[in-house]
């Protein structure tokens, strides 16, 4: 058996990665919120779907870390560690345990849509759970008014995000796997 990661997902990584840095970009500020609408969750769902649960995750720390040092893949092209450190800074902290506990999820459910969307729903109650208090503690809020600032408003557009991954993301995979036989890579 093969220690270590292979070339082909070592490329995968990297690609993962880079579509994050792609569309974690790409946000819509809210006047009411500092934090904007963004996509950020889509390519790590769809990155714990094709990679599993630590490579998917490690694709996520690497967009993190590119964010930390300075490159401008944060929401609305921000980056350092003055995005890092601000009101949304709890949600990117937050979303490495999103990409483990929804890759875990994805990883166990053997292909059942319903586990699949549950450990994504999980996982993104547990990038509220870092952001949340993180964006009340920078922005003197109370918990009720982080709630409405920072989770309230983001709940349809993350069922959709979900929704459209739990669809997406086992297409891409059965892909992923076709194409990593042919090359014998599993």
């Amino acid at each position: 058996m093969k220690k270590g990661i292979s070339l082909y997902y070592m490329v995968i990584v990297a690609l993962m990665a880079a579509l994050t840095c792609v569309l974690g970009p790409l946000a819509i500020p809210l006047p009411f919120s500092p934090v904007p609408i963004s996509l950020t969750q889509i390519p790590i769902f769809l990155a714990v779907y094709l990679l599993g649960w630590k490579y998917g995750t490690l694709s996520y720390v690497i967009y993190y870390l590119l964010g930390l040092v300075g490159l401008p893949v944060f929401s609305g092209g921000a980056g350092g560690m003055a995005k890092a450190a601000g009101p949304t800074g709890g949600y990117l902290l937050g979303f490495i345990l999103m990409a483990i506990v929804a890759g875990l999820f994805i990883e166990k459910s053997k292909g059942k849509k319903g586990y699949c969307v549950i450990g994504m729903v999980l996982g993104d109650a547990c990038a509220y759970l870092f952001g949340t208090p993180w964006l009340c503690y920078q922005m003197n809020l109370t918990l009720p008014q982080g709630f409405a600032a920072g989770v309230f408003p983001y709940l349809p557009g993350d069922a959709v995000k979900i929704i459209a991954c739990a669809i997406i993301g086992p297409v891409l995979k059965k892909a992923l796997d076709h194409v990593m036989m042919e090359h014998g890579q599993i």
